[in-house]
């Protein structure tokens, strides 16, 4: 994650509009649809990645379609000073794809995905409740998911 803003122009953010729909784009196509020249689109995607505003590129998988069709928020409060050390271990749980620290009522936010609700109980009651540092947890159902990226319009 960068430690401070990158400066994006129009270009830069038509190219990340373009990306962020298809990743797999060639440099020759991302130009074409970001209407600018190949050397263009070659020298912005460079500068992007060397300033760390595309960190990587990654495939989107179904989790339902690979087995992992049960999902659930669980909202983990842990000791006083125990934040560092309990988000390592909480990222090692089985099933968990994303640890958020918050503010409020709870110290941590996991997205938890498993392939059915006996793995769940495993991970919450078998694992999470077992962990010394863990005082308390709230699990919330996924019914349905709509991943719609990053907002790229707060950036104009």
């Amino acid at each position: 994650m960068s430690s401070g803003r990158i400066a994006l122009d129009d270009v830069d953010r038509r190219i990340l509009r373009e990306l962020q729909a298809d990743g797999r784009l060639s440099v020759n196509e991302l130009a074409s649809r970001a209407n600018v020249s190949r050397a263009t689109a070659y020298a912005r995607l460079d500068r992007l990645r060397r300033e760390g505003a595309i960190t990587g590129y990654t495939v989107v998988i179904d989790p339902a379609a690979v087995g992992l069709g049960v999902a659930a928020i669980v909202l983990v409060n842990v000791r006083q000073r125990t934040w560092e050390e309990s988000a390592a271990e909480l990222g090692g749980l089985p099933g968990v794809e994303r640890v958020l620290l918050t503010s409020g009522q709870f110290d941590f936010a996991l997205l938890v995905r498993v392939g059915d609700i006996a793995d769940l109980r495993d991970v919450l009651l078998g694992r999470l409740q077992t962990m010394p540092f863990v005082t308390g947890s709230q699990t919330i159902f996924v019914l349905d998911e709509h991943d719609n990226g990053l907002d790229l319009s707060l950036l104009d």
